[in-house]
Protein backbone atom coordinates (compact mmCIF):
# COMPACT_ATOMS: atom_id res chain seq x y z
CA UNK A 1 0.00 0.00 0.00
CA UNK A 2 1.07 3.60 -0.96
CA UNK A 3 1.56 5.29 2.36
CA UNK A 4 4.01 8.70 2.04
CA UNK A 5 2.62 11.67 2.04
CA UNK A 6 3.97 12.84 -1.69
CA UNK A 7 3.84 8.96 -3.17
CA UNK A 8 0.57 9.95 -5.30
CA UNK A 9 0.36 12.46 -7.91
CA UNK A 10 -2.14 15.14 -7.89
CA UNK A 11 -4.46 14.93 -11.02
CA UNK A 12 -6.46 17.85 -10.54
CA UNK A 13 -5.50 21.22 -12.08
CA UNK A 14 -6.09 24.42 -9.07
CA UNK A 15 -9.92 24.83 -9.06
CA UNK A 16 -12.27 26.66 -11.99
CA UNK A 17 -14.87 29.62 -10.95
CA UNK A 18 -17.89 29.35 -12.57
CA UNK A 19 -20.57 31.81 -12.34
CA UNK A 20 -23.90 30.34 -10.92
CA UNK A 21 -26.90 31.78 -8.97
CA UNK A 22 -25.88 32.95 -5.94
CA UNK A 23 -21.66 33.47 -6.37
CA UNK A 24 -19.67 30.95 -8.09
CA UNK A 25 -18.97 27.28 -8.35
CA UNK A 26 -15.68 25.57 -7.74
CA UNK A 27 -14.90 22.79 -10.38
CA UNK A 28 -11.87 20.96 -10.76
CA UNK A 29 -10.17 19.67 -14.12
CA UNK A 30 -8.32 16.72 -14.59
CA UNK A 31 -6.82 15.44 -18.21
CA UNK A 32 -6.94 17.62 -21.44
CA UNK A 33 -8.51 21.01 -21.28
CA UNK A 34 -12.08 21.00 -22.37
CA UNK A 35 -11.57 22.80 -25.29
CA UNK A 36 -8.98 20.48 -26.76
CA UNK A 37 -10.61 17.17 -25.55
CA UNK A 38 -11.65 14.39 -27.48
CA UNK A 39 -13.99 12.91 -24.75
CA UNK A 40 -15.39 15.28 -21.60
CA UNK A 41 -16.14 13.29 -18.46
CA UNK A 42 -18.71 15.54 -15.77
CA UNK A 43 -18.32 13.81 -12.48
CA UNK A 44 -20.64 14.36 -9.63
CA UNK A 45 -19.84 13.64 -6.22
CA UNK A 46 -22.24 12.35 -3.61
CA UNK A 47 -24.66 13.70 -0.14
CA UNK A 48 -21.58 15.05 2.00
CA UNK A 49 -18.71 14.36 -0.34
CA UNK A 50 -16.37 17.02 -2.69
CA UNK A 51 -14.97 16.82 -5.72
CA UNK A 52 -12.09 14.76 -3.97
CA UNK A 53 -13.55 11.57 -4.10
CA UNK A 54 -12.40 11.14 -7.71
CA UNK A 55 -9.36 11.91 -7.15
CA UNK A 56 -7.83 8.37 -7.44
CA UNK A 57 -10.27 8.08 -10.42
CA UNK A 58 -8.83 11.01 -11.97
CA UNK A 59 -5.45 9.86 -11.61
CA UNK A 60 -6.40 6.23 -13.46
CA UNK A 61 -8.18 8.04 -16.17
CA UNK A 62 -5.79 10.42 -16.57
CA UNK A 63 -3.70 7.45 -19.14
CA UNK A 64 -6.39 8.06 -21.77
CA UNK A 65 -5.04 10.74 -24.31
CA UNK A 66 -7.41 13.90 -25.21
CA UNK A 67 -10.12 13.03 -22.17
CA UNK A 68 -11.04 15.99 -19.73
CA UNK A 69 -12.18 15.31 -16.12
CA UNK A 70 -14.89 18.08 -14.45
CA UNK A 71 -15.60 17.73 -11.10
CA UNK A 72 -17.73 20.18 -9.34
CA UNK A 73 -17.83 21.14 -5.30
CA UNK A 74 -21.78 20.69 -5.75
CA UNK A 75 -23.37 23.44 -4.36
CA UNK A 76 -23.21 23.19 -0.28
CA UNK A 77 -19.40 21.35 -0.33
CA UNK A 78 -16.44 21.60 -0.71
CA UNK A 79 -15.21 25.16 -1.64
CA UNK A 80 -18.68 25.84 -3.08
CA UNK A 81 -20.13 25.08 0.58
CA UNK A 82 -20.46 28.69 0.97
CA UNK A 83 -23.01 29.37 -1.74
CA UNK A 84 -26.49 30.03 -0.80
CA UNK A 85 -29.88 28.36 -1.72
CA UNK A 86 -32.38 27.17 -3.17
CA UNK A 87 -30.55 24.40 -2.72
CA UNK A 88 -31.77 20.49 -3.72
CA UNK A 89 -31.35 18.20 -6.82
CA UNK A 90 -32.76 20.60 -9.60
CA UNK A 91 -30.18 23.10 -8.60
CA UNK A 92 -27.47 20.94 -8.80
CA UNK A 93 -29.00 20.18 -12.26
CA UNK A 94 -28.77 24.07 -12.88
CA UNK A 95 -25.49 24.67 -11.37
CA UNK A 96 -23.76 21.26 -13.83
CA UNK A 97 -25.76 23.17 -16.77
CA UNK A 98 -23.53 25.98 -16.10
CA UNK A 99 -20.39 24.19 -15.90
CA UNK A 100 -20.81 22.50 -19.41
CA UNK A 101 -21.55 25.91 -21.03
CA UNK A 102 -18.64 27.65 -18.84
CA UNK A 103 -16.44 24.85 -20.29
CA UNK A 104 -18.15 24.88 -23.78
CA UNK A 105 -19.42 21.08 -23.96
CA UNK A 106 -21.87 20.64 -25.74
CA UNK A 107 -22.21 16.81 -24.49
CA UNK A 108 -20.48 14.84 -22.07
CA UNK A 109 -20.40 11.58 -19.93
CA UNK A 110 -22.25 11.79 -16.99
CA UNK A 111 -20.52 9.72 -14.27
CA UNK A 112 -22.47 9.80 -10.83
CA UNK A 113 -21.55 8.30 -7.36
CA UNK A 114 -23.91 7.93 -4.83
CA UNK A 115 -26.53 10.85 -4.67
CA UNK A 116 -24.57 12.16 -7.82
CA UNK A 117 -26.35 9.56 -9.65
CA UNK A 118 -29.50 10.71 -9.10
CA UNK A 119 -28.25 14.46 -9.98
CA UNK A 120 -26.42 13.18 -13.00
CA UNK A 121 -29.74 10.85 -13.91
CA UNK A 122 -32.26 13.60 -13.52
CA UNK A 123 -29.88 16.16 -15.63
CA UNK A 124 -29.62 13.22 -18.25
CA UNK A 125 -33.08 12.88 -19.01
CA UNK A 126 -33.75 16.48 -18.55
CA UNK A 127 -31.48 17.57 -20.82
CA UNK A 128 -30.65 14.42 -23.24
CA UNK A 129 -29.18 16.38 -25.88
CA UNK A 130 -26.19 17.26 -23.47
CA UNK A 131 -25.47 13.64 -22.65
CA UNK A 132 -23.13 11.30 -24.52
CA UNK A 133 -24.48 8.76 -22.13
CA UNK A 134 -24.45 7.93 -18.28
CA UNK A 135 -22.76 5.85 -15.47
CA UNK A 136 -24.29 5.46 -12.27
CA UNK A 137 -21.70 4.33 -9.45
CA UNK A 138 -23.81 2.34 -6.50
CA UNK A 139 -26.62 4.30 -7.10
CA UNK A 140 -29.17 5.80 -9.38
CA UNK A 141 -32.01 2.78 -9.80
CA UNK A 142 -35.27 3.17 -8.19
CA UNK A 143 -35.25 1.82 -4.69
CA UNK A 144 -39.28 1.62 -3.29
CA UNK A 145 -39.78 3.07 -0.28
CA UNK A 146 -41.23 -0.30 2.28
CA UNK A 147 -44.87 0.06 2.60
CA UNK A 148 -45.23 0.43 5.68
CA UNK A 149 -42.28 3.24 6.51
CA UNK A 150 -43.45 6.43 6.83
CA UNK A 151 -41.95 9.28 4.73
CA UNK A 152 -41.49 11.90 7.37
CA UNK A 153 -39.69 9.11 9.78
CA UNK A 154 -36.97 7.98 7.11
CA UNK A 155 -36.37 11.63 6.03
CA UNK A 156 -35.99 12.52 9.57
CA UNK A 157 -33.86 9.79 9.90
CA UNK A 158 -31.26 10.08 6.84
CA UNK A 159 -30.88 13.72 7.78
CA UNK A 160 -29.79 12.51 11.10
CA UNK A 161 -27.59 10.11 9.83
CA UNK A 162 -26.09 12.35 6.89
CA UNK A 163 -25.72 15.71 9.10
CA UNK A 164 -24.31 14.09 12.19
CA UNK A 165 -20.65 14.44 11.13
CA UNK A 166 -21.53 18.03 9.98
CA UNK A 167 -23.01 19.21 13.99
CA UNK A 168 -19.43 18.10 15.18
CA UNK A 169 -16.16 20.26 16.14
CA UNK A 170 -12.37 19.37 16.22
CA UNK A 171 -9.02 20.74 17.60
CA UNK A 172 -7.66 20.21 14.57
CA UNK A 173 -7.57 18.58 10.92
CA UNK A 174 -5.82 15.86 12.27
CA UNK A 175 -8.33 15.07 14.79
CA UNK A 176 -10.95 14.71 11.56
CA UNK A 177 -8.57 12.58 10.02
CA UNK A 178 -8.59 10.18 12.45
CA UNK A 179 -12.20 9.98 12.83
CA UNK A 180 -12.29 8.84 9.27
CA UNK A 181 -9.30 6.38 9.44
CA UNK A 182 -11.44 4.79 12.18
CA UNK A 183 -14.56 4.72 9.68
CA UNK A 184 -14.95 0.79 9.20
CA UNK A 185 -15.34 1.25 5.23
CA UNK A 186 -11.69 2.41 4.82
CA UNK A 187 -9.73 0.84 7.77
CA UNK A 188 -8.17 -1.75 5.12
CA UNK A 189 -8.04 1.05 1.82
CA UNK A 190 -6.64 3.86 3.49
CA UNK A 191 -4.30 5.74 1.45
CA UNK A 192 -3.02 9.57 0.09
CA UNK A 193 -6.33 9.83 -1.87
CA UNK A 194 -8.34 9.36 1.27
CA UNK A 195 -6.27 11.11 3.31
CA UNK A 196 -6.42 14.29 1.22
CA UNK A 197 -10.37 13.71 0.80
CA UNK A 198 -10.64 14.11 4.49
CA UNK A 199 -8.47 16.80 5.04
CA UNK A 200 -9.98 18.67 1.95
CA UNK A 201 -13.48 19.00 3.82
CA UNK A 202 -12.49 20.26 7.21
CA UNK A 203 -11.92 24.71 8.03
CA UNK A 204 -12.02 26.51 10.98
CA UNK A 205 -9.90 27.47 13.80
CA UNK A 206 -8.27 25.03 15.80
CA UNK A 207 -10.68 23.79 18.44
CA UNK A 208 -13.63 24.77 16.59
CA UNK A 209 -13.10 22.79 13.52
CA UNK A 210 -15.98 21.31 11.39
CA UNK A 211 -16.85 19.96 8.02
CA UNK A 212 -17.88 22.44 5.54
CA UNK A 213 -20.60 21.30 4.51
CA UNK A 214 -23.69 23.05 4.49
CA UNK A 215 -26.99 20.95 6.80
CA UNK A 216 -29.68 23.03 4.97
CA UNK A 217 -27.92 21.82 1.52
CA UNK A 218 -27.98 17.79 2.73
CA UNK A 219 -31.55 18.47 3.97
CA UNK A 220 -33.02 20.09 0.90
CA UNK A 221 -31.22 16.50 -1.32
CA UNK A 222 -32.35 14.12 1.13
CA UNK A 223 -35.82 15.80 0.82
CA UNK A 224 -35.83 15.35 -2.89
CA UNK A 225 -34.60 11.82 -2.92
CA UNK A 226 -37.46 10.89 -0.66
CA UNK A 227 -40.29 12.90 -1.85
CA UNK A 228 -39.85 14.00 -5.19
CA UNK A 229 -40.54 11.03 -7.73
CA UNK A 230 -39.22 12.67 -10.56
CA UNK A 231 -35.55 12.72 -8.70
CA UNK A 232 -35.97 9.38 -7.43
CA UNK A 233 -37.35 7.50 -11.13
CA UNK A 234 -35.28 10.03 -13.23
CA UNK A 235 -33.10 7.11 -15.04
CA UNK A 236 -36.37 5.71 -16.28
CA UNK A 237 -36.42 8.84 -18.75
CA UNK A 238 -32.94 8.57 -19.66
CA UNK A 239 -32.41 7.75 -23.47
CA UNK A 240 -28.37 7.63 -23.33
CA UNK A 241 -26.35 4.24 -22.82
CA UNK A 242 -26.49 3.59 -19.21
CA UNK A 243 -23.71 1.83 -17.20
CA UNK A 244 -24.24 0.53 -13.51
CA UNK A 245 -21.45 -0.06 -11.49
CA UNK A 246 -22.10 -2.10 -7.93
CA UNK A 247 -20.06 -2.52 -5.10
CA UNK A 248 -21.19 -5.46 -3.18
CA UNK A 249 -20.51 -3.57 0.18
CA UNK A 250 -22.20 -0.64 1.97
CA UNK A 251 -21.36 2.30 3.30
CA UNK A 252 -20.08 0.67 6.80
CA UNK A 253 -18.64 -2.06 4.99
CA UNK A 254 -21.74 -3.98 4.97
CA UNK A 255 -24.82 -4.70 2.99
CA UNK A 256 -25.13 -3.28 -0.40
CA UNK A 257 -26.13 -0.05 -0.97
CA UNK A 258 -28.53 -1.74 -3.99
CA UNK A 259 -29.75 -5.06 -2.96
CA UNK A 260 -30.45 -7.44 -5.15
CA UNK A 261 -33.88 -6.98 -5.86
CA UNK A 262 -33.28 -3.64 -6.94
CA UNK A 263 -30.46 -4.51 -9.61
CA UNK A 264 -33.37 -6.98 -11.14
CA UNK A 265 -35.69 -4.79 -11.31
CA UNK A 266 -33.37 -2.17 -12.90
CA UNK A 267 -32.06 -4.68 -15.37
CA UNK A 268 -35.56 -5.71 -16.51
CA UNK A 269 -36.62 -2.13 -16.95
CA UNK A 270 -33.55 -1.35 -18.85
CA UNK A 271 -32.06 -4.25 -20.98
CA UNK A 272 -30.07 -2.97 -22.46
CA UNK A 273 -27.56 -1.10 -19.49
CA UNK A 274 -24.28 -2.32 -18.87
CA UNK A 275 -24.45 -3.67 -15.38
CA UNK A 276 -21.26 -4.77 -13.45
CA UNK A 277 -20.12 -5.59 -9.80
CA UNK A 278 -17.20 -4.71 -8.35
CA UNK A 279 -15.12 -7.46 -6.25
CA UNK A 280 -13.78 -6.72 -2.70
CA UNK A 281 -15.04 -2.94 -2.83
CA UNK A 282 -17.78 -0.88 -0.55
CA UNK A 283 -19.58 2.34 -1.37
CA UNK A 284 -15.94 4.10 -0.72
CA UNK A 285 -13.57 2.28 -1.83
CA UNK A 286 -15.40 1.92 -5.43
CA UNK A 287 -14.42 5.54 -6.27
CA UNK A 288 -10.95 6.17 -3.99
CA UNK A 289 -8.78 4.18 -1.70
CA UNK A 290 -5.72 2.12 -2.22
CA UNK A 291 -7.77 -1.18 -4.00
CA UNK A 292 -9.07 -2.00 -6.87
CA UNK A 293 -11.96 0.01 -7.16
CA UNK A 294 -10.68 3.25 -9.00
CA UNK A 295 -9.31 1.70 -11.49
CA UNK A 296 -11.79 -0.32 -12.88
CA UNK A 297 -14.16 2.53 -12.66
CA UNK A 298 -11.52 4.60 -15.19
CA UNK A 299 -11.75 1.91 -17.46
CA UNK A 300 -15.54 1.26 -17.34
CA UNK A 301 -15.79 5.24 -18.27
CA UNK A 302 -12.88 4.31 -20.81
CA UNK A 303 -15.05 2.24 -22.42
CA UNK A 304 -17.90 4.39 -22.45
CA UNK A 305 -16.42 6.87 -24.13
CA UNK A 306 -14.56 4.64 -26.94
CA UNK A 307 -18.37 3.39 -27.11
CA UNK A 308 -19.59 6.71 -27.79
CA UNK A 309 -17.05 8.91 -29.26
CA UNK A 310 -14.51 8.55 -32.25
CA UNK A 311 -11.54 7.43 -29.94
CA UNK A 312 -9.38 4.94 -31.24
Amino acid sequence: MITTAQSLSEPFHPLREVSVPGGVLRVARAGTPPGLADAVVLAVHGITSSHMAFRTVARELGTVPGVCLLAPDLRGRGQSSGLPGPYGIAAHVADLLAVLDDAGVERAVLVGHSMGAYVAARLAAEQPERVAALVMLDAGPYIPMPADQDPAELLAQVVEHSVARLRMTFESIDEYVDLWREHPALLQEWNDDVEAYARYDVAGRPGDMRCVVSEAAVEADCTDMIYDEGTQRAVDRVRAPLDLVRAPRGLFDDDPMLPEPVVDAFVAAHPDARIEEIDNTNHYTMVFGAGPGPRRIARVIEQTIRRNYSIA
